[in-house]
């Protein structure tokens, strides 16, 4: 009887098992990345992405704690950066990265010295701001 009561209780078990989610992904592990740095006069935005360009971490001085003009420091761009690279480093095992720099704000040579300073290989270090070469031509008659 006791063995009746088992083979009936194990399709059940069997059932819930299947319906339950599956576990939840690792993170992912990218030893080479990219580190996106967006300098403006009133803020510093630091991106750090994989190899293919999907984003592991961000962080800028607004997220953490500048307001006013004190986000457009060196010293907050230098803090945003150690804040985003100490993540991708500890949580995705980051060791070296290429650099992108865009924009003319304060913060371009701290966030960069604040990834070296952290032991991440620096690779390559482009500027990718982009230079204005006054456009095209305006609609209409030329003007005498």
């Amino acid at each position: 009887m006791s063995e009746e009561v088992n083979q009936n209780q194990a399709p059940v078990a069997e059932a819930q098992a299947t319906t339950k989610k599956s576990a939840k992904k690792g993170k992912r592990v990218a030893q080479s990345g990219q580190v996106h740095i967006q300098a403006t006069f009133n803020n510093t935005i630091i991106s750090v992405s994989d190899g293919k360009g999907e984003v592991l971490t961000s962080s800028s001085a607004g997220a953490n704690g500048f307001r006013g003009s004190k986000k457009g420091t060196a010293y907050a761009a230098q803090i945003a950066a150690e804040k985003a690279l100490e993540i991708a480093k500890r949580d995705h095992g980051l060791s070296s990265v290429d650099v992108f720099v865009k924009g003319i704000g304060l913060g371009r040579d701290s966030a960069i010295r604040a990834v070296s300073s952290l032991g991440i290989k620096i690779n390559s270090i482009t500027d990718t701001t982009p230079i204005a070469h006054g456009g095209v031509r305006p609609k209409g008659e030329r003007k005498p």
